[in-house]
């Protein structure tokens, strides 16, 4: 038995200490950053790649503003194979282990890599099926996750992984820490796994536990590359989650974690032998466009560079200063009702 001394902090534990400002303009500083170790993309916000999350009318938004999407791997390869014909060289696809054909095809028909989407990354298998992978298709791009450790976070890296995705637990519709009582709080997993990418650099995907434009700030601040999100993005009109329009005019959506109990039976039939639900469904309201959600947590991010002094994401990063604060400091950042 081992127990660390440290405590782990989420993004709501920390906050960002603001810095000389020489930045002209909120306008002014540089979202440009890398998916993977070979991707530069011009903003760091990424989908999830979930069954109710990404889809082609979203991804066509993502590359009208200069980025890539990550496809999910729960469609008929039909469908995969539409996807990657529409967008060559210009998209990604998922994969879970024992997919390999799947895979292969989906890169030879224009894929521009592949990622490798299981709950828990830090695996014999996962080691095994990267290096495979890299064997077969030397050139395509692999991104391997989730992980929330160092150590895990260089064992992909080492396996050939040209980006990690890091966050096991703080997803909107996850209840593996609630079920397991395993994952790290993600502020401290983006953190740590950062400090050995600055060597390693192999760029991070904070994955999860985004609830507001801050939250980005912060993973990225902590050395995140770029941040994935899954319920921000579940709640626009272009994703793929199930609408229901009401009388009175509302919409809502249907977002749900692939390892809910709804997920399951849907997809498999019935639960998997031996096994439990590791997240939730839920309905959410929909009320902006994709273009929205990114116009409005893209804005805040040029905000944030600004109280940081910052024209770039390196040198974000390089002055970022955090500052541990108590349970009452997000109460008193919101707007107080007077």
């Amino acid at each position: 038995m081992s127990f660390t001394k440290e405590t782990g902090l989420t993004y709501q534990d920390v906050a960002l200490v603001p810095q000389y400002n020489n930045v002209a303009s909120r306008t002014e500083p540089n979202l440009g950053t890398w998916l993977t170790q070979r991707t530069f993309v011009a903003h760091p916000l990424i989908p999830a790649n979930m069954d109710t999350v990404i889809s082609p009318e979203m991804a066509r938004v993502l590359r009208d503003n200069g980025s890539y999407p990550i496809f999910h791997r729960f469609a008929p390869l039909a469908d995969q194979l539409a996807w990657v014909k529409e967008f060559p060289q210009a998209c990604y696809i998922s994969a879970g282990f024992n997919q390999l054909p799947n895979v292969l095809e989906l890169l030879d028909a224009g894929a521009r890599g592949v990622c490798i989407d299981v709950a828990h990354g830090h695996s014999k298998t996962m080691l095994e099926y990267i290096q495979q992978i890299k064997h077969e298709r030397p050139n395509a791009e692999v991104i391997a996750g989730n992980v929330c450790t160092a150590i895990a976070y260089q064992d992909l890296v080492n396996a050939g992984a040209d980006a990690v995705k890091v966050g096991v637990g703080p997803g909107s519709n996850c209840t593996t820490r609630i079920m397991t009582g395993f994952g790290v709080p993600q502020f401290t997993a983006v953190y740590e796994c950062a400090q050995l990418a600055k060597k390693l650099r192999v760029p991070i995907i904070a994955d999860g536990g985004i609830r507001e434009p801050r939250d980005v700030a912060i993973a990225l601040a902590a050395g995140a590359s770029t941040v994935m999100m899954g319920g921000l993005f579940a709640r626009t009109y272009e994703s793929a989650a199930p609408k229901t329009t009401h009388p009175d005019g509302t919409t809502t959506a249907r977002f749900r974690g692939q390892a809910s109990q709804e997920f399951q039976e849907d997809f498999y039939g019935k639960m998997r032998p031996k096994t439990v639900p590791e997240g939730i469904g839920q309905t959410v309201q929909v009320k902006q466009s994709t273009q929205e959600v990114l116009d409005s947590f893209l804005g805040g991010l040029r905000s944030a560079m600004t109280y940081g002094g910052a024209r770039d994401m390196k040198e974000f990063q390089r002055k970022a200063e955090f500052i541990r604060v108590s349970s009452g400091y997000m109460k008193e950042s919101y707007p107080q009702q007077m």
